[in-house]
């Protein structure tokens, strides 16, 4: 049976699958990243995974892999097939796309971007199926994105596009590891309702999540945490929509799951902002941390799809 390699690698953990024509997951799996150990030995345990998944697939259908899709996290060249730098993987310019091509027998291998690559899976056979134009926000550590056109995701000239986290939405404000101020990502994100909401609290264990539920229950200091992040998130996500018009606007990550406590506020304050925008479908990311794998899948795909077969060896 036919089927590529998809690799999701993130800062703790990789998730993998084998995945059929028809997006079918065939074989999933995961393993620790071990960014312990250093960036060498990240690459070294990513080469030894995919020659696992290889294996595993030749054995179990007969045939090895015709292709491989990867996404990691950090600055990515997509057209060169470099991971240009990751902060969380201690990366620099890194040949991931040869070094896997080589591994897994010459197969064409597909480099993309984490976000983008979980993007082109929520925007293709997610939450944004059938949306010519649409944008991918995740609320996690910081907040990225993914701009979808046509069932594919623009990565702009240098692999930058899509960050919105990076939209100043309160001039002079909190500093950014980015060197700005003001940041989307330092009042919107998931990290920043967690680290509101422990020290309003005093607990230091607690997290976005309990803020959500504390909002739930009417605490004012939780409300005033929670609807200080949806103004900055809608302000962010106005800017989004001048220059992007898109048709549907996908919300994932950790504060997605909150649910309708932060997509009913999130609504209308977006709904009160706009003028002559239109106003997008406002919706929660349907595919959860399997994201990432099912659009690196994608992405393999897409590039058999596109590869002279006389150029592949198997």
């Amino acid at each position: 049976m036919k089927h590529v390699i998809a690799l999701d690698v993130g800062g703790t953990g990789m998730k993998a699958a084998l995945v059929g024509a028809d997006g079918e997951l065939l074989h999933r799996a995961r393993r620790a990243t071990g960014r312990e150990r250093g960036p060498d030995a990240v690459v070294a345990d990513i080469l030894d995974f995919a020659a696992e998944l290889r294996a595993h697939g030749a054995d179990r259908f007969g045939v090895p892999a015709s292709a491989a899709g990867v996404a990691v996290p950090g600055i990515v060249d997509d057209t060169r097939g470099i991971a240009v730098y990751s902060a969380n993987l201690g990366w620099r310019d890194v040949p991931l796309r040869a070094l896997l091509g080589e591994r897994l027998g010459g197969v064409p291998v597909a480099l993309g971007h984490d976000v983008r690559t979980g993007g082109l899976a929520e925007g293709r056979i997610g939450a944004g199926r059938g949306a010519d134009r649409f944008l991918f926000v995740p609320l996690g550590t910081g907040i990225a994105g993914a701009i979808g056109i046509a069932g594919r995701v623009e990565a702009g000239a240098h692999g930058f596009a899509g960050e919105i986290g990076h939209i100043v939405v309160r001039p002079d404000g909190a500093a950014c590891p980015c060197g700005q101020r003001g940041c989307l990502e330092r009042y919107a994100s998931a990290a920043a309702v967690s680290e509101a909401w422990a020290a309003a609290c005093g607990d230091p264990g607690a997290d976005a999540a309990d803020c959500a539920k504390a909002v739930e229950s009417g605490d004012a200091r939780a409300r005033a945490i929670w609807q200080e992040a949806v103004d900055a998130l809608a302000d962010g996500l106005l800017t989004a929509l001048t220059l992007l018009d898109p048709r549907t606007v996908i919300i994932g990550g950790g504060l997605a799951e909150a649910g309708e406590t932060l997509f009913t506020p999130l609504r209308e304050a977006v709904r009160r902002r706009i003028t002559f925008q239109k106003l997008p479908s406002l919706v929660p990311a349907a595919l959860g941390d399997a994201a990432g794998c099912l659009g690196a899948g994608l992405l393999a795909w897409d590039l058999l799809a596109s590869t002279d077969p006389s150029e592949v060896t198997t």
